[in-house]
């Protein structure tokens, strides 16, 4: 890498860890995420940046379409049991708090109903409410019985590229965030930016961006009961911009995948040569020097001196190895 910094113990610790665990086999690994696994469309790039000394990945997703029946919001729990059945008495805060969800989120009780990791591919005259789950009748089945009477919001959301990369110091962090600003992931930011007093600075970068975003309601549940709220025509147009999204997030991937790749060899000139450092150019300008000399000797006999020629060949290379 470009004059960074050596990795601090710590990290090369948590990176083996890492590592472990991704060299665990497809069949056997499993994740948080509703895939479980790591998508393939992103495996790669998270291989070659975990070959790189300094860097690891700790959570990521390719990009995903995805149908959603949101939690309940905190306003719905206060003084009654949540989808855990936890009362506000019986947990903590934090534990609490952790059940339920946010304005437009997913937790305490939601349901996914549809998610795909590529682009949806529909075949001829299907009917998107049921490739979406939002087909009244069959999505019933799916829901979690004896829901409660209270209305929930449907949700259609595409959302591009994230990666999170634990890196070894700020000059790390710094060289990845640069490379996500460069190839379109302009919401990029670090975390972790100050350390405890005597442990190393591991920054945590998140590669993304929310222009490519997009999130629009497409239904409602009562109960077990779900309703589509928009029309076929809509949910077309919400088909195809998905589509299109996806292939501008692959273009991203693929120019931050090759602006890494760029960052990671050693610097080079104009001319596409490598750029050397000072040690390097002390031992080409000592060869020169001393060639220019065996060749001005050579001149002055009117003959080249071959054998001194080949001493001085056999001496640089005995020297530069």
């Amino acid at each position: 890498m470009r004059n960074l910094p050596q990795p601090p113990q710590s990290f090369l610790q948590r990176k083996g860890k890492i590592l472990d665990q991704l060299a665990i086999p497809d069949s056997e690994y499993t994740d948080a995420s509703p895939k479980g696994s790591v998508d393939a469309g992103i495996r790669d790039l998270i291989d070659e940046i975990n070959g790189l000394p300094g860097f690891v990945t700790t959570s990521s997703c390719a990009g995903r379409v995805s149908v959603f029946v949101e939690g309940k919001k905190s306003a719905d729990v206060t003084g009654q049991d949540n989808d855990e059945g936890l009362t506000e008495s019986s947990q903590d805060d934090s534990a609490r708090t952790a059940t339920v969800a946010g304005v437009g989120g997913k937790g305490g009780g939601g349901n996914w109903l549809f998610v795909s990791h590529d682009p949806v591919e529909v075949e001829q005259g299907k009917d998107l409410r049921d490739v979406f789950g939002i087909n009244s009748t069959e999505a019933a089945e799916r829901l979690t019985t004896g829901a409660e009477d209270s209305t929930r919001l449907i949700h259609f959301k595409f959302e591009p590229m994230i990666l999170h990369v634990l890196t070894a110091s700020p000059e790390h962090a710094q060289l990845l965030l640069r490379c996500g600003l460069q190839a379109g992931f302009r919401e990029s930011g670090a975390l972790n930016l100050i350390a405890p007093a005597g442990e190393p600075v591991t920054p945590i970068v998140a590669i993304r961006t929310m222009g490519l975003g997009l999130e629009s309601l497409v239904g409602i549940q009562k109960g077990n009961q779900i309703q589509c709220t928009v029309s076929p025509e809509y949910l077309q147009t919400l088909h195809a911009i998905s589509h299109e999204r996806f292939a501008e997030n692959t273009k991203r991937i693929q120019r931050f995948r090759a602006a890494v790749l760029e960052a990671s060899q050693p610097p080079k000139k104009k001319d596409g040569t490598e750029l050397e450092d000072a040690a390097t150019r002390r031992e080409r300008k000592r060869a020169e020097g001393l060639r220019r000399k065996a060749e001005m000797e050579a001149a002055k006999t009117g003959k080249p001196d071959l054998d001194h020629a080949d001493a001085l060949d056999l001496s640089l290379n005995s020297d530069l190895t």
